[in-house]
């Protein structure tokens, strides 16, 4: 029968196994359909999916920061904990919900049994608008069937999704599994009738609606840039209430301020919503962004001018007053990776290499064409071996990138920062990001002294003798030694100075 659950006998033997093998036994399992919309909607080329952390990564931070919302996650027991571990890490205050499971409760699909079972006794509409259930790796591979759970129980609605790592490549991406997979459900709901309103009363200019996870601050900036045009900041997705779909779907246009939601774009055309890729970053990107927004509203042209002139003159006096003088290289995960390159580079900062984890959109194009024209080199599914080749290649002066990319900088005594936590953590529009970066980047750039010295301070530590792995017995070198001499020379005069007091 169709609605049965499919046999998993010939499952993959584990998450040990290799992403051929459990692609193949996903696909012989049932799952080729959601692995070829994956393979679509997040295409790998043209080298092997980045480096990440786990995809599935994504997708349950985004359950977490929801209102009234559960999540379920089902997979192997060790990629749990280190879910579960990570979200808390960043934050997380909710309960992970764990469906464990053997071989046998696997390959004779007692597991979907448990999951369903789970899922009924969470249904609360007392405490859930949703329950979420995630299947990992082995779950996908073996085909176990989440899109046979119910719907709806008790009022709560029920959203299944597979977020393998050989089908998802990067967490960023698994935002929007979700967020596309809640927005499918909400414009159902909606085209069916009447839905619940939103928390915020709706006001009466139209909105737009901003597509990505961003500063706190920036939907306020980005509120103050769309009023001249007669507009207002919707709801940003993902978002942190069910009823919040609703309103970000009722929107005049959407923002794809991060353009790599696909699912979720796919969405919003299906209900009518034109798209505007990037994002009011700088003097030259607001100047085309309000123009962009402006044509997909149906603002007057005189009035996008108008706006233009009141709000683009404070821009540019702001990175007039905060510059950056310096070769930087960037990379990271989030996907504003070529949003704060531009930043930089209207900052005046030479940037010659860009990285991101995240793939080429038709919405990141305008940032792409923008940078190549300036001569940035823009790297799409950038590996870690191609960020520390530029790292090599371009000696910047700063490094802005990964943790191993941060680690290798510092090895050579170029400054680094960490994007996630240090860069994207910032603003970035309008007038309040223009000067935000400079602060951090100039004292970071400013540290290279430092840095130079600590290099030749511990100059060998940790090769040859200092090692720690001794092939023939260790050798003192003569310059240790005298330093060495020195040190306690210094701590015997401070001690017999100590005692005399």
């Amino acid at each position: 029968m169709s609605g049965s659950p499919p046999d998993t006998t010939g499952a993959a033997s584990g998450c040990h196994a290799g992403r051929d093998e459990m692609r193949a036994a996903a696909s012989a399992a049932g799952k080729s359909e959601i692995l070829d919309r994956y393979a679509a909607d997040y295409p790998v080329g043209p080298h092997d999916q980045p480096q990440s952390m786990c995809p599935a990564f994504g997708s349950l931070r985004v359950g977490l920061r929801m209102r009234r919302t559960a999540t379920v996650l089902s997979g192997s027991a060790c990629c749990v904990y280190g879910l579960t571990f990570t979200s808390h890490f960043y934050g997380a205050r909710r309960t992970v919900g764990y469906v464990p499971f053997n071989s046998e409760s696997l390959v004779t699909g007692k597991l979907f049994e448990d999951i369903r079972e789970a899922v009924f006794q969470l249904a609360d509409p007392d405490l859930y608008d949703t329950v979420v259930v995630t299947n990992l790796c082995v779950p996908t591979a073996s085909g176990v069937p989440l899109r046979l759970l119910p719907k709806e129980i008790n009022g709560v609605r029920i959203i299944g999704i597979d977020v393998p790592g050989f089908g998802v490549p990067t967490h960023a991406e698994a935002k929007d599994v979700l967020a596309g997979a809640m927005l499918n459900y909400a414009r159902t709901e909606a085209e069916q009738g009447p839905v619940a309103a939103p928390r915020a009363p709706r006001g009466e200019r139209p909105t737009v609606t901003l597509l990505g996870e961003m500063f706190p601050a920036d939907p306020m900036v980005i509120g103050g840039l769309l009023e001249p045009l007669g507009l207002a900041a919707g709801p940003a997705v993902p978002t942190r209430e069910w009823r919040e779909l609703y309103a970000a779907l009722d929107c005049a246009a959407v923002a794809a301020i991060h353009p790599f939601y696909t699912a979720s774009i796919r969405e919003f055309e299906a209900a009518g919503r034109p798209i505007v890729p990037s994002g009011p970053v700088g003097h030259d990107g607001t100047a085309d962004w309000l123009e962009a927004v402006g044509i997909a509203c149906g603002v007057p042209a005189e009035t996008i001018e108008a706006a233009k002139a009141k709000l683009l003159p404070p821009i540019r006096a702001a990175l007039a007053r905060t510059p950056i003088r310096g070769r930087i290289t960037l990379s990271g995960y989030e996907g504003s990776e070529l949003l704060v390159a531009r930043l930089l580079v209207e900052s005046g900062a030479e940037v010659p290499y860009v990285g991101t984890a995240c793939p080429a959109t038709p919405w990141s194009a305008p940032d792409r064409a923008w940078l190549e024209a300036r001569g940035t080199h823009v790297q799409y599914r950038a590996s870690l071996e191609q960020d520390l080749a530029a790292l090599a290649t371009f000696e910047p002066d700063l490094a802005i990138g990964t943790t191993p990319v941060v680690q290798k900088a510092k090895t050579a005594a170029i400054p680094a920062l960490y994007f996630t936590n240090l860069i994207s953590a910032r603003p970035l529009f309008g007038a309040a990001g223009a000067g935000s970066l400079a602060q951090v980047v100039n004292a970071a750039m400013g540290s290279r002294p430092r840095f130079e010295a600590m290099k030749e301070f511990f100059e060998g530590i940790g090769s040859g003798d200092t090692a720690g792995i001794y092939q023939e017995p260790p050798v003192i070198r003569p310059e240790f030694r005298e330093q060495t001499r020195k040190a306690l020379a210094r701590l015997a005069k401070q001690r017999s100075s100590e005692a005399m007091i």
